[in-house]
């Protein structure tokens, strides 16, 4: 089933982003936590793509087994690294696979790269060669509340994101945010400029200090206050903090349904504990 088919319903939906191993050595414990995340019976998950393909073939793995246990996969493709030899061959075994949906990302320019080099300098370049090659799947799209760290202004972002919509892109997922209210003002500024295909709040659960390190420096998000004060409060013991970083992904879920957002991603870095948990306080919700 296309995503577009699952979150255009009128039921709730949450969903959970994975990502495969770096390597064999520990492809079986990180499969058998995402089949623990499956057993969930989230809406779909997402499957992550390595830098330059390195976890390619787990991608396509990882996918097509969630597909025999009958739970949607979106899986990433990343095109920084590939020319469109590789990536029609990638989308080729995904197909072979019964992989339907597809969420196209440029990914991250190495330093030093000449982004002039690039025979996908953006993604709203591979989603309209995955529209033209491969017509039938569903192409989702990435989106920073906050503005692409690579992006000269938050008008030159929204304007690139109505180029991702006329390139054949049919929902945007967005990157991770604390404050609901960031996202809300978002979602104004893309109906102004005209896009107006479904867009997924990202959310990520900060169960872990150490995490926060990586996730500003990767999503550009902000610190609000409220989350600051958790983390101050909090941080120093881990089963304290585990739980609040819990309740407050949970609160922004909440906002998020109870302000007509039906959809909700959720990035849950492999651990089921936390997945079942927010799956849990929303179980009257979602049912």
């Amino acid at each position: 089933m296309k995503i577009t088919e699952i979150i255009g319903s009128d039921k709730r939906t949450l969903s959970f982003e994975v990502f495969p191993p770096k390597n064999s050595n520990n492809y079986e414990s990180i499969r058998s936590a995402i089949d623990k995340i499956a057993r969930l019976h989230p809406s779909y998950m997402s499957v992550t793509y390595g830098a330059g393909g390195s976890t390619a073939q787990y991608t396509a793995q990882i996918a097509s087994n969630l597909k025999s246990k009958d739970v949607e996969p979106l899986a990433h493709l990343t095109c920084v690294h590939m020319n469109k030899d590789n990536i029609h061959s990638t989308l080729d075994d995904f197909m072979n696979r019964g992989i339907e949906n597809i969420l196209a990302l440029r990914g991250d320019i190495p330093d030093g790269m000449d982004k002039s080099t690039l025979e996908y300098a953006h993604a709203s370049d591979l989603i309209a060669d995955i529209k033209e090659y491969a017509p039938d799947l569903c192409i989702g799209g990435a989106c920073y509340p906050e503005i692409h760290p690579e992006s000269s202004s938050i008008e030159a972002d929204v304007r690139a994101l109505k180029m991702k919509q006329e390139s054949g892109c049919e929902f945007l997922t967005t990157q991770l945010f604390f404050d609901n209210d960031v996202f809300y003002n978002y979602m104004y500024r893309l109906l102004k400029v005209g896009v107006s295909i479904p867009v997924i709040p990202g959310i990520m659960p900060i169960t872990r200090v150490p995490q926060l390190k990586n996730v500003f420096k990767l999503s550009g998000s902000s610190y609000p206050l409220k989350f600051r004060k958790l983390v101050e409060t909090f941080g120093d013991d881990p089963e304290a903090m585990k739980q609040a970083g819990i309740a407050y992904a949970t609160e922004q879920i909440v906002d998020l349904y109870a302000n007509g957002f039906k959809a909700v991603h959720v990035y849950s870095m492999n651990m089921p504990d936390v997945a079942s948990a927010i799956r849990d306080n929303l179980s009257y919700i979602l049912s």
